[in-house]
């Protein structure tokens, strides 16, 4: 099972010198990926944890990653798709995965928060069949010109849209109601859990998401199966708390169930990314972690 690492893009520890620091450390201790995640707003009527304070946009962090690391891949999770029209993230993931010379996953979600959606001005409803619909643009925009689609909800008229990628960007899901584990199977390339998931619950997941897989005649063994690997050092809840020792005796509890990757990700620690850290101390304490953890 590969190990990834979250970088920092919450709370007071999000500073430019610590995501340099965090990558470069990473890349060097053969970790294989590094990950973002979005958060747009908090709602004054619906008050969010700490975490979601303030988060650095997810694609600009990873282009700044991008330019201090040479090897590790460098992943959204997640990215609300329907926030962005096709084109224009197609567009931005494309000039990532070019500027890090073929090293982007694309992590993609639906969203949740209404609030998010009306400050967007993207309806709400048919969440689902919009994500599906996005999927197969993406695909054509990917694909060689010229590019055209028509669709229900996305139109792209008869058009040459460079550059490309130059690896296509694997497309990962999140989500893990019945429906959207089917639509990873059918349609994507892995699926990536969320920070609140029950890490003794992956096992069901991935079974549903590989079942969908050969359903729709694709090979299971394809996909890639990326736990969010939320790690708190202190006392003993659940999975991937405790001890450092503790923690990564989980690990191999994940790779069990299915998963071929797991990131750490500091972020949803309220000692890391609350906003009111001292960025210096959370990132001696991530550094720690993070040679704890380290690959092999």
């Amino acid at each position: 099972m590969d190990v990834g690492f979250g970088l920092p893009v919450s709370g007071g520890w999000a500073t430019p010198e610590n995501v340099l620091t965090v990558a470069r450390r990473a890349e060097e201790l053969g970790y294989s990926t590094l990950w973002t995640f979005q958060r747009l707003l908090v709602p004054a009527a619906t008050p969010l944890p700490p975490v979601y304070t303030s988060v650095l946009d997810p694609v600009v962090t990873l282009g700044y990653a991008a330019a201090i690391t040479d090897r590790i891949e460098l992943g959204t999770a997640i990215v609300n798709a329907p926030f962005l029209a096709p084109v224009v993230l197609a567009k931005q993931l494309a000039t990532l995965d070019v500027l890090a010379r073929g090293r982007v996953l694309a992590g993609l979600g639906l969203g949740w928060a209404r609030e998010e959606f009306a400050a967007v001005g993207v309806p709400f409803e048919q969440r689902g069949a919009r994500a599906e619909e996005y999927l197969r643009c993406l695909d054509a925009i990917w694909s060689d010109d010229p590019v055209r689609f028509d669709g229900e909800f996305y139109r792209v008229p008869p058009s040459t849209i460079l550059p490309k990628p130059v690896r296509r960007p694997p497309v990962l899901l999140g989500g893990d109601a019945p429906r959207a584990l089917d639509r990873v199977g059918r349609m994507a390339d892995g699926w990536i859990s969320r920070s609140q998931f029950d890490l003794r619950e992956l096992g069901p997941a991935v079974a549903r998401v590989r079942a969908a897989a050969e359903r729709a005649g694709r090979d299971p063994e394809a996909l890639r199966f990326v736990c969010r690997g939320v790690a708190v050092v202190g006392p003993r809840s659940r999975l991937l708390t405790g001890t450092l020792a503790a923690i990564r005796d989980d690990l191999p509890a994940l790779a069990a169930q299915g998963m071929t990757e797991v990131f750490i990700d500091l972020n949803f620690d309220p000692a890391v990314g609350h906003p009111d850290v001292d960025p210096e101390d959370a990132l001696r304490h991530a550094l720690t972690v993070l040679t704890a953890l380290a690959p092999g």
